[in-house]
């Protein structure tokens, strides 16, 4: 979080803010606020904190909204007190940070409120703003949603290319048991019924059943009869994922949360 705040700074300051450095004097003093403009999830209240105190420690910042709040329009998500100058400094690069991250909390509580009582849980994927991961992820979680795997490292995913390039699914498997044993999570992802009986034969944890129709859903989550883990992927939107949840899958990862968020709308006013 740090770097990025530090990058991002440096990216909208360069030399200076000119236009503040005309207008205001250097020691004028006063207060802001920053309220949201729509309805959302906040995400990211920590960070637009350490944002303002990055540009100047004297600045007082007193939130009003934590993580996870529900805010209307005009609620006031925070307060900040201290040098005007510092204040218009940090603005945008603090209101970028609570709109992205707020958006995705936003977008990830609607899929998670639609298949409510279903029992499925939601999963984000790796299809983030390259260096946010964390944080995007975060802002899921904030949001109601889970994590899938943080990145190439800390679970195994088998997907198409790997099996092809292995030879077969079994094929697959056996090397990534063969190099790690039971070390990792394995996932293997299946874009057929066929493919999805191969892989019940093997010992991995979960099948992504990939952008699959509402009844191969249903009839993959038959012939597996509960003996793994089942995530669906592809194709998922607001309208048909209750639809898909209640077929009986476990999880349903959704790359939308993250790479198409809109950006929820928060204003900084100086008071």
């Amino acid at each position: 979080m740090n770097k990025l705040i530090i990058e991002a700074l440096r990216e909208d300051l360069g030399r200076g803010d000119v236009t503040t450095e005309a207008i205001v004097h250097p020691t004028a003093t006063g207060k802001a606020i920053i309220i949201a403009k729509q309805e959302a999830i906040v995400a990211g209240v920590g960070v637009v904190t350490q944002v303002f105190k990055t540009v100047d420690r004297k600045l007082v910042v007193n939130p009003h909204k934590q993580d996870g709040d529900t805010v209307s329009v005009g609620d006031v998500v925070l307060e900040l007190q201290g040098r005007v100058s510092s204040i218009l400094k940090g603005e945008r690069v603090a209101l970028n940070f609570l709109s992205r991250l707020s958006g995705i909390a936003t977008l990830t509580r609607k899929f998670v409120d639609k298949v409510a009582g279903t029992g499925v849980k939601i999963l984000d994927t790796r299809k983030t703003i390259p260096g946010w991961r964390e944080l995007d992820k975060y802002a899921v979680r904030v949001g109601g949603g889970y994590n899938h795997r943080m990145g190439l490292y800390d679970a195994i995913l088998i997907k198409d290319n790997h099996i092809k390039v292995a030879g077969g699914i079994k094929p697959a498997v056996e090397r990534v048991i063969k190099k790690w044993g039971n070390r990792y999570f394995i996932e293997i992802e299946v874009e057929n019924l066929d493919q999805l009986r191969e892989a019940l034969d093997t010992p991995v944890d979960r099948i992504m059943l990939d952008n699959m129709s509402v009844d191969e859903i249903r009839e993959a989550v038959k012939l597996n009869n509960r003996r793994k883990e089942l995530e669906v992927s592809g194709g998922v939107n607001l309208d048909n994922i209750r639809e898909i949840a209640e077929t009986g899958v476990d999880y349903i990862s959704i790359g939308a949360i993250t790479h198409s968020a809109p950006a929820a709308d928060f204003s900084l006013e100086i008071e």
